[in-house]
């Protein structure tokens, strides 16, 4: 059954006890209809309401469901990738579990994956049910998305999205990169990024567990990506560039301070030393800063050759639905 599984539901959730039942019964549905062969993973985020014992009773009842609980609360970016990573079906699909996302838009998000070849598509919620403070710094962070990018989505955060196995396999997440999922495929080398006008739903039960901050860490999270994306692997190319440049600067200011003295001695001009002059200690600074970034573009590309990546970090309490 492993190999043969085409769908497989991804939903990160941090007490949303309510909705699971609804939720669930939504997609079985819409899977019954559409026959397909599928799982539902419900990653339970550290709750400390009843959500991990009503997803433990789902499992019990629907052999497709499986259920990981983590043993406090990581981060919906934990949460993604620990159900990326144990997603077997060949498209992955991810939902909101708070009923924002309709399950009903699974059977063309999973079409425009396997015949229309994406290797991500994107939900757009055209119209939103969220208040002003929520929308204006939306659009506001996805035209700098958009710019930084060139990735050219209306929503980056749609929390309803689809994506080849392959995309997700290849993903590395932490901190909040879950607002930047759409950027982190792409330079990852998978640039086929398409986008569909989604239904989005007004909240049903209980209230956003998300505030104002989140746009600041989604903001300086999409620095960092654009950061590492670019020079994790040849850290010599940032560090080193604005080393030798400077470095250049500062030699060259130390060059006209000499040969300025020099020239004044030689037509028995008044002069001062070097030293005296304010130049130089700016030259001074530029030169020890210029060698401080070139070793440390050194230093970085040692560590590179000689580091590994691991991954998986975060602490699982229970497992449920048939995990190995």
């Amino acid at each position: 059954m492993t190999d043969k599984l085409q769908l497989s539901v991804v939903i990160p959730l941090y007490n949303e006890d309510e909705s699971l039942p609804e939720l669930h019964d939504w997609i079985v549905r819409v899977m019954t209809e559409q026959g397909y062969l599928y799982e539902i993973l419900f990653i339970d985020d550290g709750s400390t309401d009843r959500s991990w014992e009503v997803i433990s009773r789902l499992s019990e009842r629907n052999p497709n469901v499986r259920g990981i609980r983590f043993t406090r609360n990581y981060g919906k970016t934990a949460a993604l990738q620990t159900g990326f990573q144990a997603s077997r079906g060949q498209v992955v699909i991810t939902l909101d579990a708070d009923l924002q996302d309709s399950p009903d838009e699974i059977p063309e998000l999973y079409r425009m994956i396997t015949v229309e070849g994406y290797d991500l598509v994107s939900g757009w919620k055209q119209k939103r049910y969220d208040p002003l403070t929520k929308t204006i710094p939306t659009k506001f962070f996805n035209a700098v998305s958009r710019w930084v990018s060139g990735v050219h989505l209306h929503d980056f955060n749609s929390g309803i999205k689809a994506y080849r196995q392959a995309v997700v396999k290849s993903m590395n997440l932490y901190g909040e990169m879950h607002r930047n999922l759409p950027i982190v495929a792409k330079w990852n080398g998978f640039s086929k990024i398409g986008e569909k006008v989604v239904q989005h739903q007004a909240r049903k039960y209980g209230t956003t567990k998300f505030g104002l901050d989140r746009f600041i860490n989604g903001f300086l999270d999409l620095l960092v990506i654009a950061f590492v994306q670019k020079f994790s692997r040849r850290p010599m190319h940032f560090f080193g560039t604005f080393g030798s440049l400077s470095f250049f600067v500062g030699t060259l200011i130390t060059i006209y301070l000499i040969g300025e003295k020099l020239y004044n001695i030689a037509k028995h001009l008044k002069y001062r030393n070097v030293t005296d002059n304010p130049l130089f200690f700016l030259a001074l600074v530029a030169i020890i800063l210029g060698v401080q970034l070139f070793l440390a573009g050194f230093l970085g590309e040692m560590l590179v050759r000689q580091s590994t990546t691991k991954t998986g970090d975060y602490l699982i309490a229970e497992k449920t639905g048939g995990l190995n």
